[in-house]
């Protein structure tokens, strides 16, 4: 653990989760209180840290303890790092739920992308269909390849799947839908060939210098596209993954099926989704029932 760890997680909360920038510089600040502590007591173990807050105020010790936990996890899922923090108190606090679009605000969102009069849009509405039709994380949509998609025939009819490589390494085959691989037929057809330089790129997402697209312009394209619909205060790229896994298990799918399409390690991290699912029940028994 180091500056260089602390600024690839800062770069992660800022482009991959989509951080506010009073949320980036509080983490900053007690991540590096946290790393100098480190420096002197590489020995010690986290609930000395832990002991050495404790004149914090309650906001503040919460989200001290927010920050080394999701700097942990971080650095486990990227580089393999054992993650000590489950020795961390609990504060009490009530779990945050994940924000998520409703069906018609992602169609909005995802619409916006589209630009008849520019060709490149269907390069911007294809990442916005992808993200939300696979659930996967924008990492993972700009590191697809050409080869990752593929048809499988099953029973006499024919699948396409997109092969998504996620932290750690790890693959995982996602089936694509009917607007996905539409998307992906018009993209490759009208534009991706105007951007490409070098006939040995393997990149499904090119920029204009014909090179794989980046994290941060992905983020530029969500952003474009969530002024264009309206929707800025709810939009990051991580959106996206939460509202395709509600809408999954809204409409009745299996929570380990989720679970591997979203490539969780344990069920446990996909399970905070039916958290959304049940206060969507609770407010609406609350809202409908003469007796409640």
């Amino acid at each position: 653990m180091d500056i260089h760890t602390l600024n690839s997680f800062i770069d992660y909360l800022r482009v991959e989760k989509g951080a506010a920038a009073n949320t980036i510089a509080a983490y900053r600040r007690d991540l590096t209180r946290y790393l100098n502590w480190r420096v002197n007591n590489p020995e010690s173990p986290i609930k000395e840290y832990a002991f050495s807050l404790k004149d914090l105020a309650p906001s503040s010790l919460e989200r001290n303890y927010s920050a080394v936990r999701s700097f942990h996890k971080y650095l486990n899922r990227e580089f393999n790092i054992s993650d000590p923090t489950d020795d961390l108190p609990e504060t009490g606090k009530r779990q945050r739920l994940p924000k998520a679009l409703t069906v018609e605000e992602i169609t909005k969102l995802i619409e916006a992308g589209k630009d008849p009069s520019q060709s490149i849009s269907l390069r911007d509405y294809l990442l916005l269909e992808l993200l939300y039709s696979t659930g996967a994380r924008v990492s993972e949509v700009v590191g697809i390849n050409l080869s990752d998609i593929s048809e499988n025939v099953v029973n006499g009819e024919s699948i396409w799947v997109l092969k998504l490589r996620g932290k750690g390494g790890k693959e995982r085959i996602v089936p694509l839908g009917t607007y996905a691989k539409s998307a992906i037929d018009d993209y490759l057809v009208r534009t991706r060939p105007s951007l490409l330089k070098k006939l040995n790129e393997t990149a499904l997402f090119l920029n204009n210098r014909g090179t794989r697209l980046s994290r941060v312009s992905a983020w530029e394209i969500v952003k474009s596209a969530a002024e264009k619909s309206g929707l800025t205060s709810k939009v990051t790229p991580h959106v996206f993954r939460h509202s395709y896994a509600t809408h999954l298990l809204d409409g009745g799918a299996d929570i380990r099926v989720v679970q591997e399409l979203l490539g969780h390690a344990s069920v446990t991290t996909t399970q905070i989704y039916t958290l959304i699912t049940i206060d969507k029940v609770r407010e609406s028994y609350r809202l409908a029932h003469p007796r409640a």
